[in-house]
């Protein structure tokens, strides 16, 4: 599409100050497990800003959920998969509540009675209705099949079919344009049903009213040119052009938002909150981490300090740190849901990236300590490693390591796969490829040294996961040989250097701090990602609008269309 023409606010081009304007989107992406109190209090607290105390926020909050007539509902849950919450209607409600806390001078409704019945339709436009009268708001709304109630509900109508504007104008004076031009609707018919039939090109069957044998194309050409030519068009274009001439000044400047720390506060106590209450979050991932680290616990239970235990505490640690950690992807489907909310939010200017990624990483770490703690200690003990509590506390330390670096992987993979399914299927190859390549399976000097050696096994963290696990058990031990003409007993440090290759040239501790090191990195490449799309993706826009050989479809109208908005 070849989009022209201008967007002027009051006969200016300015940039809309945050809280100026608002987008309620048509989907009600919420947050299921909070209530209806929390979703708005919490919103608040991110878009309103640091002067205004917590009490007038909560105050504004609960002033907003009653104005929109969910009082009844302020302590029962959204509701989800899980459970069952609000009804359509106050769904959207609730989405509508989030928009107008900082009283926006102009909201914007992608069609806000979708899926719901006549009667939810009718209440959810009327309160929007009254709030506008109440604060002096513009509205725009696009709806579709609107009851005759809630069509009587606006004030101006603007019809729109492939690209021309058939009518926009006062609602009560669209009916003399269709009368005037042979399309009269007919006694007891809603007019917005006849309007949309009588314009819709995409079943190009005759009408039983008026000139009948015209195609539906011929009849929006004869409705556009009669609106062209009418005093409502030339109405409109007065106003604009008297808009246009006003010398009014720039918009006023809304308060700014929260400050970044009140914003990354307030995202962590929310985020915690919602991975507490959804067990898909770390609950279930809790259990089949005790029934896995059971399972691991009985197999390789006692597993003492013969020579054939130096392969199977090599096989213990490595299903540790390879297959445990790989379970995180578990947790992956909530996050995405996480995503489409910081996505709506995100769009509205609630906050930035980096408060969305701390406040996800502080509030996921009390759950991966607990998650790493409780399994952990079932498998250490129960196998028989050492038993040094020091071992133990590396031992659960760089478990929870691993499982947060597989957690920012699938974040990473998230900002470019954002669809749950293909983003699992994403993540699970990527760390095949790394469990592959981590020096288990195929030992670091056997490696081929293009690509697989150079610089793939330097890049798996499995590398550093599986050599901090090696070090921390193997380093004090002593074994029995049972090579022939070799010593009687084998050192762990010489099982770490033959048997499994480990480089011995530095400690344990420095693979930890090269995996905290890749948490860090690639929860910097979600944010990076994150901020690239989003500038990326005008500049694209901007090349195919001055690019018009290229483009796919081209408005019918070619005339350049300048929007005047006027702010009530």
């Amino acid at each position: 599409m070849h989009q022209t023409g201008e967007i002027l606010i009051n006969g200016r081009k300015e940039t809309l100050a945050f809280g100026t304007s608002a987008y309620v989107t048509q989907d009600d992406t919420l947050m299921t497990t909070l209530t209806v109190r929390e979703a708005v209090f919490y919103s608040a607290q991110l878009q309103l800003p640091d002067s205004m105390s917590i009490s007038e926020k909560k105050e504004r909050a609960e002033m907003t959920i009653r104005e929109m007539g969910l009082q009844d509902s302020m302590d029962t849950r959204i509701g989800g998969w899980s459970t069952k919450g609000l009804s359509g209607g106050q769904k959207r409600r609730v989405s509508i509540c989030i928009e107008i806390l900082t009283w926006p001078k102009l909201l914007f409704l992608d069609e806000p009675t979708s899926g719901l019945d006549s009667a939810a339709s009718y209440h959810v436009m009327n309160r929007i209705v009254k709030l506008a009268h109440q604060h002096g708001r513009t509205i725009i709304a696009s709806i579709h099949q609107p009851s005759s109630e809630v069509f009587e509900l606006f004030h101006n109508l603007c019809l729109l079919s492939y690209g021309k504007t058939v009518y926009f104008g006062p609602v009560s004076m669209a009916e003399m344009l269709f009368a005037t031009n042979g399309f009269p609707c007919p006694p007891l018919r809603n007019p917005s049903d006849h309007y949309l039939r009588t314009i819709n090109k995409d079943f190009d069957e005759d009408i039983e009213q008026g000139i009948g044998t015209s195609s539906t194309e011929e009849i929006i050409d004869t409705l556009v040119k009669s609106y062209k030519s009418s005093e409502i068009c030339k109405q409109v274009q007065h106003n604009v052009l008297k808009i246009s001439q006003q010398k009014r000044g720039p918009l006023e400047k809304k308060g700014s938002q929260a400050s970044f720390i009140t914003q990354s506060i307030v995202l962590t106590k929310r985020s915690f909150i919602n991975m507490y209450r959804d067990l898909g979050y770390y609950w279930l991932r809790f259990a089949i981490y005790i029934a896995l680290c059971l399972c691991v616990g009985t197999i390789f239970h006692d597993i003492g300090l013969t020579y054939g235990s130096i392969q199977a505490r090599g096989s213990m640690l490595m299903f540790v740190a390879a297959f445990l950690t790989f379970m995180a992807i578990g947790g992956f489907p909530s996050f995405v849901e996480d995503m489409k909310i910081f996505g709506r939010e995100r769009l509205n200017g609630h906050y930035g990236v980096g408060a969305f990624v701390i406040g996800n990483t502080i509030s996921s770490i009390p759950y991966l300590c607990f998650i790493s703690l409780i399994p952990g200690a079932l498998a250490y003990y129960l196998v028989g490693l050492q038993k040094s509590f020091d071992h133990f506390i590396y031992f659960v330390i760089l478990l929870f390591t691993s499982t947060m670096l597989v957690e920012s992987i699938m974040m990473t993979v998230a900002s470019v796969v954002p669809n749950y399914l293909m983003g699992i299927i994403t993540g699970a190859g990527i760390q095949g490829i790394m469990i592959l390549n981590g020096g288990f399976f195929r030992l670091p000097d056997d490696l081929p040294k293009p690509i697989w050696r150079y610089p793939m096994y330097y890049i798996a963290f499995h590398k550093y996961a599986n050599q901090g696990f090696y070090k921390n058990e193997f380093e004090g031990l002593s074994f029995p040989n049972n090579q022939v003409g070799g010593p009687p007993t084998i050192t762990g440090d010489e099982v770490l250097r033959s048997f499994w290759q480990v480089e011995m040239g530095y400690s344990k501790w420095i693979d930890l701090v090269i995996l905290f090191g890749m948490v860090v990195v690639y929860r910097l490449m979600f944010w990076g990602i994150i901020i690239t799309v989003e500038k990326i993706k005008p500049l694209i826009k901007d090349y195919m609008a001055a690019s018009p050989k290229k483009s796919s479809m081209i408005l019918e109208n070619p005339s350049s269309i300048s929007s005047q908005l006027e702010m009530l």
